[in-house]
């Protein structure tokens, strides 16, 4: 389990904690308190203690103690006031009898290993409950208990008790130290009461951090960090993994519905079927082996590079800061960090997606003689597979109206004939015009040319034409053929045949039309009865089954011809595929399988930001409103470099993020509000992916009525990148960072667009409102002219894109290689920047609270203070010694070359 506010997300004390499952137990009271020492014996003359104070529960019945957690380390003082404190969440079953061990230690540097026992002492939860000042003080006692080396003093904290200008009383006695009260949770409290069944659905194992900072007139903010984990890291990859294997196994269907083909045609065929069947094996033992997890929500970065966990994102969590200040409006905003969305069990030795891709494409015309088949373009290929995409989704919805319309026409109900008959209008006429692409004509004459035993009759094609040509008037002249560069066109085949299928279409359709017209027109000419009619001739003569037997025929003829359009193009579609895999085999298909784990990586991360959004604004009309009249722009903001493997993984993400444009998502009605009701549903194939997300009956009646209605949801995803480690200082003097400005230029482009999109269509007094009244535009247009100008290193991109996307009330999103450091120190310096920005936190805190939030970026567990990016400083103290300081060597250009190529050796050597 991995929290923003420190670097080393993998530490075992973490995962022993997101092991203990989800929180859906009856809310109890939570014993919180904090920690200060007094008067702390000096460890020697020369120095003040650098203490840490180890808490651990006791459990008399078993004898045993568990170790529960740390204190952070307060350096060079016998009066130190901790920041971190404690709390003991429901499921410890924490009673009045619980004892608690106090251990305090002087640290003499960034390792346990060298750390020396000062004293310890014990108490009961029912003394600090019963405690009239809420407070234990309580004497440190040397291991055999006979001397005292200090006192520790255990306060109280409750939870949302704030005051103008409180100081708690541990202040007072911590000697002129500024007060900063931190609680730590893992059951993680909030505000949200009726949200938690909704929260706790789809976000788990939940960790919080509680500070008090002060203002700049001297009054106190509560600040809550909360971190949790989100179990769509696995169940969005499982289900598109299950969606990958059904459209692979509809695919080879598809082809094999081909019918009879020319052994040539034939022979790859079979082997792209072979090439299909490989894939679904991969995708299904990836599946069955995710099947046998449990318990952890999330991928450790330690993972990233194991097989069957290739499509989970790393390290996807969920940190949300809540600000509390005296007499202003609660605030709350959210980041979701997650590791570069990359195939890392692949590796990026040939580069990544973006570069993979372009030198495939360059590639396939030549794969595509060598293997005789017809080159189509990307454009061309996208079309094909929209073409399918339509057809699946349009067929049966004019099937189930066709069917409706029958029932209303039973029914005699004009009223919904009429209503029925105007959505079937619109969908037949969308998919008119889907298939209405030279395209699929073109498909069409290729597939015929394939068929077994065709021989081209080019001459008696070229005669005949001729001849009617000449039978043709003269000022008509000849008919002109539309071709496509690399398509087969045969004048023996008939292309009239496909436009008269499809226009048949539409034809059956406005039978139907004026079939009801005529209904309605006779039934409005009939209501008022003649003189000579009587009234049981007027109710027998307009019996309900006389509509339902005259559209009938019709409603049948359209079911018809739709079903041999919908044949048709999908078998001309299905072949512009074939050929298309065919002369990509072996390629094609393994690049395919990296977008699809890319792909998986990235839309788990965008369904876990898009959850949390919504759940935060289901009460916000304006933002409500914003999201079916516009979309939300979704930013990530990656911290990779461009250098090494990292430019890799920065490729893979930028299409990875681009993909996800194909997402649409939808609200609806959860069945109840069982966990297992509320979890998103992805649908949808390759080209077109919609997630649904279940809410409550009674959250769900109080949205607008387009989002009820299932009006499909947009979501526009942008990604900014500045490499900010040495390995980018190295790509800037040495390499290539045009990547980054590409990246960088391109999505500032959809970012102006949006902001355009969403001036015109919503009030901007919707958005949320922030104490900078920066205007938007003027954000935007300096953004853009940061992006064009040539600055090392400019992290301005990224503060002032992460500012436009909270302004724009959108997703944020955090990521490096791990999710790990450069995530962290982001996310809290993010942090710490809006408390000062938005909530006038006091100057001489923010260092303080930086460092607060940063306090465990470098502990790790049994001693050990690990860089979480490097490994262990006892594993790289060898390898560091060949080393010069880089700082040093940047100096001089040459020097650096120097040391690089006596680097190089030295390691070659040492493997050698």
């Amino acid at each position: 389990m991995e929290m923003t506010g420190s670097a080393e997300a993998d530490s075992p004390d973490r995962e022993a904690a997101g092991a203990a499952g989800a929180v859906l137990v009856p809310k109890l009271p939570q014993v919180e308190f904090s920690l200060a020492c007094r008067e702390l014996a000096a460890p020697a003359r020369e120095r003040k203690p650098n203490a840490v104070v180890q808490i651990a529960i006791i459990n008399t019945q078993e004898q045993s103690l568990t170790a529960y957690s740390y204190t952070e380390i307060v350096e060079g003082t016998r009066d130190p006031l901790f920041l971190t404190g404690v709390t003991f969440p429901p499921e410890y079953r924490i009673c009045e009898e619980t004892r608690v061990k106090l251990t305090v230690y002087d640290v003499k540097d960034k390792s346990q290993e060298n750390r020396s026992f000062l004293g310890y002492t014990t108490f009961s939860v029912g003394d600090l409950l019963k405690s009239k000042e809420q407070q234990l003080t309580l004497s440190l006692r040397t291991s055999d208990g006979t001397n005292t080396v200090g006192a520790v003093v255990v306060s109280r904290l409750k939870m949302g008790e704030i005051e103008d200008g409180e100081v708690d009383h541990i202040a007072a006695d911590a000697r002129g130290q500024k007060c900063t009260l931190v609680c730590e949770s893992l059951h993680g409290t909030t505000n949200d009461k009726d949200k938690s069944p909704l929260m706790n659905a789809v976000f788990k194992n939940p960790v919080c951090k509680v500070y008090r900072f002060q203002t700049v007139d001297c009054k106190w903010m509560l600040v809550r960090e909360q971190m949790a984990e989100c179990t769509l890291s696995f169940s969005i990859p499982k289900q598109l993994i299950t969606l990958y294997i059904q459209e692979d196994m509809r695919r080879i269907q598809e082809l094999k519905d081909l019918g009879d083909l020319s052994p040539h045609w034939d022979n790859l065929r079979k082997e792209v079927i072979a090439h299909y069947g490989q894939l679904i094996s991969s995708y299904q033992e990836t599946l069955t082996e995710l099947n046998k997890l449990s318990g952890s929500s999330f991928k450790p970065s330690c993972s990233k590079s194991e097989k069957y966990l290739e499509f989970i994102p790393i390290n996807l969590h969920t940190q949300r800061m809540q600000v509390t200040c005296p007499k202003k409006t609660d605030a709350c905003y959210d980041v979701v960090t997650v590791g570069a969305p990359a195939a890392h069990f692949q590796g990026f030795k040939n580069g990544g997606l973006q570069r993979l891709l372009s030198r495939f494409e360059a590639e396939k015309k030549n794969f595509s003689t060598a293997y005789q088949c017809i080159y189509y373009s990307p454009e061309n290929t996208a079309k094909a597979k929209e073409v399918l995409t339509s057809i699946s989704q349009l067929q049966p919805l004019i099937s189930s109206l066709a069917d409706q319309l029958m029932q209303a026409a039973q029914q005699h109900s004009p009223d919904r004939l009429k209503g029925v008959l105007k959505t079937l209008s619109d969908k037949t006429e969308q998919f008119v015009h889907a298939l209405k692409d030279e395209l699929v004509k073109n498909a069409l004459l290729a597939l015929h040319t394939a068929r077994p035993g065709y021989v081209s009759k080019s001459k008696s094609g070229v005669c005949n034409n001729v001849e009617e040509n000449e039978a043709r008037p003269k000022e008509d002249g000849p008919a002109p053929l539309k071709r496509q560069d690399s398509i087969p066109h045969h004048s023996e085949y008939d292309e009239e045949e496909w436009d008269r299928v499809w226009a048949n279409v539409a034809k059956s359709l406005n039978c139907i039309i004026a079939m009801v017209d005529r209904l309605q027109e006779h039934d409005n000419n009939n209501q008022e009865p003649s003189s000579e009619q009587t009234l049981a001739d007027v109710i027998t003569s307009h019996s309900p089954g006389d509509w339902q037997e005259q559209i009938y025929p019709l409603v049948v003829t359209l079911k018809d011809c739709v079903t041999e359009v919908v044949d048709r193009a999908t078998k001309s579609m299905t072949f512009v595929l074939l050929q298309e895999a065919a002369c990509s085999i072996p390629q094609g298909l393994f690049l395919r399988q990296r977008r699809d784990i890319v792909f998986s990586q990235a839309l788990a991360a965008l369904a876990c930001g898009f959850v949390m959004k919504l759940y935060a604004g289901v009460e916000d009309k304006g933002f409500l409103q914003q999201l079916h009249l516009v979309g939300l722009i979704a930013q990530f903001e990656s911290l990779l470099s461009t250098y090494s493997e990292e430019i890799g993984m920065l490729e893979d993400m930028e299409v990875g993020i681009s993909d996800l444009q194909r997402v649409t998502f939808k609200i609806t009605e959860a069945k109840s509000d069982d966990p297992g009701d509320l979890q998103p549903i992805v649908s949808g194939r390759r080209d077109y992916y919609t997630v649904e997300v279940p809410l409550p009956s009674e959250v769900f009646q109080v949205l607008p009525e387009e989002i009820k209605e299932g009006k499909p949801l947009q979501v526009y995803p942008v990604l900014f990148n500045v490499g900010i480690n040495q390995q980018q200082t190295l790509a800037e003097r040495f390499g290539d960072i045009s990547s980054q400005e590409r990246i960088n230029q391109k999505n500032f482009e959809i970012l102006d667009g949006y902001y355009k999109s969403l001036s015109d269509k919503v009030p901007l007094q919707y958005l949320p409102c922030f104490q900078t009244q920066t205007d938007l535009k003027e954000l935007l247009e300096t953004l853009g002219q940061n992006i064009v100008t040539k600055k090392r290193k400019n992290v301005e991109i990224l503060w002032l894109a992460g500012t436009i996307c909270r302004r724009l009330n959108g997703i944020r999103f955090t990521s490096c290689k791990s999710a790990k450091d450069r995530t962290s120190m982001s996310v809290t310096l993010e942090q710490c920047a809006l408390l000062r920005d938005e909530h006038e936190l006091n100057k001489d805190y923010f260092v303080r609270a930086l460092d607060c939030m940063r306090s465990g970026l470098t502990q790790g567990e049994g001693g050990q203070w690990d860089d979480p990016e490097t490994g262990s400083a006892a594993e790289n103290k060898p390898t560091s010694r060949h080393f010069y300081p880089v700082a040093l060597l940047l100096v001089s250009s040459h020097l650096l070359v120097v040391w690089l190529i006596l680097s190089l050796a030295l390691l070659l050597a040492k493997y050698h």
